[in-house]
């Protein structure tokens, strides 16, 4: 009995130490992982501007800094006005930035996304990779896609609340 007993304790220690290492190992691959930057370089300077300055929106939602989505909405509104085309988006923007509320922003944000998404996933992308993002719980349930320039999930529509609610839809990568 003592010596099933001994077993057991011993089999649960060795457990215990198996499971450090895998967190540990874990978290040295994560540190890896967020050291290595996506930079994405579009042959456009106009749709990388476009790009650059909805990226400053995007993550100003995920901050859930409404003063802060105002100022660069109203940044990508400009660019958008410049390149033809994108005149109704330029006005989705313009909603963006003249709201202090941050759940109507977010709501504009989803079809902001849409057209932007159309618009580079033709673009000439040099360098990087451009990730479609989706969580299927925003807008209450009909869901909402984003770009980032990142793999990790980082969650416009929820920003704390839900922060890596999300999963990666599609790639746009350099050809």
């Amino acid at each position: 009995m003592k010596r099933i007993f001994g077993l057991a304790i011993l089999t649960a220690l060795m457990a215990c130490n198996q499971t450090e290492k895998k967190s540990t190992e874990v978290a040295d691959s994560a540190k890896t992982a967020a050291i290595t930057k996506n930079e994405v370089n579009i042959k456009d300077a106009k749709k990388s501007e476009i790009f650059a300055q909805y990226v400053n929106l995007k993550n100003a939602l995920v901050k859930s800094d409404a003063t802060q989505a105002q100022k660069s909405a109203g940044a990508l509104k400009s660019s958008l006005a410049a390149y033809e085309g994108c005149e109704p988006t330029a006005q989705v923007a313009a909603k963006i930035a003249a709201s202090n509320n941050l759940s109507s922003q977010r709501k504009d944000f989803t079809v902001l996304s849409a057209d932007v998404i159309a618009l580079l996933k033709n673009a000439e992308i040099q360098k990087g990779t451009i990730y479609v993002q989706h969580c299927p719980m925003a807008n209450k349930g009909d869901g909402g896609d984003w770009l980032s320039t990142e793999k990790e999930i980082r969650n416009p529509y929820y920003g704390n609340e839900m922060l890596e609610c999300g999963r990666i839809a599609e790639e746009i990568k350099a050809k």
